[in-house]
């Protein structure tokens, strides 16, 4: 039974992401074969892996963005039935992929912030200043190119007076991640605390 616009039809989308996010490559390809087999929209499972690829990998492994787009593009191209061949090897990389949620996370806590803290007025010295009057009203000035600087770094200040030195990413427990905490820390040091 499947019904694509009732409760079967959302249990198990639900089913088939939960796996992929619980690195269960068996469970991802059943209920994606269930979805198939039930004559769900390839576009739509395809999209559904789009998500993940980002939300629920992100960062621990980039590449898993790259090939859940070259699935969307590829399934759009070939369609049914064999699209499900595209679906079944991008649905056992995303499950077998180092899973990472920081930059869902990030985003989540970065619009949070906007809402708490309204319209901080962008800085003075990151403003764009394509005109001499925004120039004479020091639009610009103090900008530090980074890459005017050893290891193309500078570490001038890129957020709002009033949030200055808050962090919001925070990168996940995986080794791609890991990387990417000891390059934050060796560039901004105990700033955000990474």
């Amino acid at each position: 039974m499947y019904d694509k616009s009732g409760e079967q039809h959302y249990d198990i989308i639900s089913a088939f992401i939960k796996s992929m996010r619980g690195s269960d490559p068996n469970g991802a390809v059943y209920w994606l074969a269930r979805m198939i087999e039930g004559g769900e929209d390839v576009k739509f499972i395809a999209r559904r892996m789009l998500i993940l690829a980002s939300e629920d990998i992100g960062n621990a492994n980039p590449n898993a963005l790259l090939l859940a787009n070259a699935t969307f593009d590829a399934v759009n191209k070939i369609g049914h039935p064999e699209s499900r061949i595209i679906l079944s090897q991008c649905a056992v990389y995303l499950a077998t992929s180092p899973k990472s949620n920081a930059s869902y996370a990030a985003i989540n806590d970065a619009m949070a912030l906007v809402s708490r803290t309204g319209d901080l007025p962008v800085p003075l010295h990151i403003r764009n200043a394509p005109t001499k009057l925004m120039k004479n009203l020091d639009y610009g000035k103090g900008y530090q190119y980074a890459h005017s600087y050893d290891n193309n770094f500078s570490q001038q200040e890129y957020l709002p007076e009033a949030i200055a030195g808050t962090k919001i990413y925070d990168p996940g427990n995986n080794p791609r991640e890991h990387e990417l905490r000891n390059y934050l820390k060796k560039l901004w040091k105990d700033k955000y605390g990474y």
